[in-house]
């Protein structure tokens, strides 16, 4: 029985072993590129050799792990949340920008500004606890579903880039999402649909203060912001929270290209990858004169630098994981 179960167990691991990595990653040169750079980077007696440690890649997230459009997900939590306060606040009706969100008036939001944007954070992300906003953020993201899909946000996420997250992990690397986003935000839920822990998280943060509130220790959100980790700040982000300077990076936008940069600019093997957001069939087709996801400089130069543009329409063979409760035919659901 013993040798039986030993026999098992081999047959079992030899069948993982020999499992095609990235099942939904079209056969071709884009998916050529990514194993290949694994292999050399994890074969002990590769020139390109890479310990363990050293093994960081950098994944940005709105648009390269998740769908950006319309538009970012943080933002439709802030107008959700807008519009769920706004009874306490009879003002906001007359009062910009909140007015521009009540009225769906996007021309007015966007004329707001960063003071705008600085106001909306304070009244939907500020003045509370670390954990009163986590709390609001994921009881949000457990139930608000994507305009055009119709799924929840966090089955909008890409099921091509779950595989090489994991397809990473398991050959020795650690992932990190360093976005533009809110960390705090983010590190609410990107443990469960990632497997990226919060101490791998880097974004964008609000000032915070340490307090003591009827005996017990808090961290109270601010309403101002601390840093903003996109374009030249991803980099400086990378350097603070990781101490290493990866070797792979993954992003979509001109937002990104500095961590691209960065990440490549290193000695050794490095790989830099650019998501081209061009399938509007299954998801979104956009680029240069998208205000959301903007990319142009990448794209002129993604070819000069070594980078390797990933199709959408050509290098996935589907865009997200199946969801049960969408239907086959719901454009970006069951089988693509």
């Amino acid at each position: 029985m013993r040798t039986l179960f030993a026999l098992l167990i081999a047959i079992t691991f030899s069948t993982l072993a020999s499992a095609e990595p990235l099942p939904s990653w079209t056969d071709g040169p884009t998916k050529t590129a990514i194993t290949a750079f694994v292999t050399e980077v994890t074969t002990a007696s590769s020139p390109s050799f890479v310990p363990p440690a050293e093994r960081i890649a950098v994944f940005d997230n709105d648009g390269t792990l998740w769908v950006e459009q319309p538009m970012y997900t943080q933002l439709a939590y802030v107008i959700d949340r807008i519009k769920t306060l706004a009874p306490a606040h009879p003002q906001w009706q007359e009062e910009q920008p909140f007015k521009a969100v009540l009225t769906g008036d996007l021309e007015a939001l966007k004329a707001s500004g960063m003071d705008g944007v600085t106001k909306l954070l304070a009244a939907t992300h500020a003045n509370m606890t670390t954990t009163e906003f986590e709390r609001l953020v994921s009881d949000w993201i457990s139930s608000a579903r994507h305009p055009r899909f119709d799924r929840l946000y966090t089955q909008v996420v890409y099921q091509p880039m779950l595989e090489l997250l994991d397809y990473l992990r398991a050959n020795g690397f650690k992932t990190f999402i360093v976005s533009g986003g809110g960390i705090e935000f983010m590190r609410a839920w990107t443990e469960r649909v990632y497997g990226i822990p919060p101490e791998q998280v880097v974004g964008s943060q609000i000032a915070m203060q340490y307090k003591v509130q009827d005996g017990m220790p808090v961290l109270m959100r601010q309403p101002e912001v601390a840093f903003i980790d996109d374009e030249a700040g991803k980099p400086v982000g990378i350097q603070r929270h990781i101490g290493r300077r990866p070797i792979l990076a993954f992003g979509n936008s001109d937002g990104d290209y500095q961590m691209l940069e960065w990440t490549t600019a290193g000695a050794g093997k490095r790989l830099g990858l650019i998501l081209h957001h061009d399938d509007g069939k299954r998801e979104y087709a956009y680029d240069r004169e998208s205000h959301v996801g903007r990319l142009s400089k990448g794209l002129d130069d993604a070819g000069s630098k070594g980078w390797t543009l990933v199709s959408m329409k050509r290098d996935w063979s589907r865009v997200f994981p199946v969801a049960p409760e969408v239907s086959p035919s719901t454009p970006g659901g069951g089988h693509e």
